[in-house]
């Protein structure tokens, strides 16, 4: 299914969705996004950090809340600030070609920012993350963004080393938090932007 068709059945769905086939132009695109935001949360994201959003955000004056670019002891006031924000932007796990949103969080701060906190809620998503289903979205997670995640944040899970998903039962434990959107929220004004291109994992 193309970008196109994914993005019909987001708006069937009541959720507002764009699809962008450079990258200067998804750019451009956000820079009018957030053009009368005086904060920026981000959720942990790969895909944010691959696209330069946050020195884009810097260039554009915002104050924003990103945990990935404080000490650790004032992660926890920051993502409490994100998840409050004018706008917040991360990407999702894995979309579903008829306009789901599936993501599994270990803290939950990303997902539960998805859903009710910030005014308006940005994800973006590269091409690689399409799925068919549910059962394949959470197969992708599970054993392609979770073991990658684990490697990068050196995590002690067994994923990290079999690169598949393993139950396990540990603390440092990745998969605390599944999430599915299936349609408008009245709380937050959600936006999907697909782009043509492999971003994140």
């Amino acid at each position: 299914m193309n970008l196109e068709s994914i993005k019909t059945n987001f708006i069937k769905r009541n959720i507002k969705s764009e699809v962008f086939y450079k990258e200067e132009d998804i750019i451009n695109y956000i820079k009018e996004l957030i053009k009368d935001a005086k904060t920026v949360g981000i959720g942990g994201s790969i895909t944010i950090e691959q696209l330069g959003l946050y020195e884009i955000f810097k260039e554009e004056e915002k104050e924003i809340f990103w945990h990935w670019k404080v000490e650790p002891e004032k992660r926890n006031e920051i993502l409490k600030k994100a998840s409050s924000s004018n706008i917040y932007f991360s990407s999702s796990n894995a979309i579903v070609e008829d306009g789901r949103l599936v993501n599994i969080d270990g803290n939950g701060n990303r997902v539960s920012s998805m859903i009710f906190g910030p005014d308006k809620v940005v994800i973006i998503a590269g091409k690689n993350k399409i799925v068919s289903n549910i059962d394949a979205a959470l197969k992708r997670i599970k054993e392609e963004a979770c073991p990658l995640n684990a490697r990068r944040l050196n995590r002690d899970t067994p994923c990290a080393i079999t690169g598949k998903c393993n139950d396990c039962k540990g603390v440092n434990r990745m998969c605390n938090v599944t999430t599915i959107i299936e349609g408008h929220l009245p709380s937050v004004d959600i936006e999907v932007l697909l782009i043509d291109k492999d971003l994140g994992y």
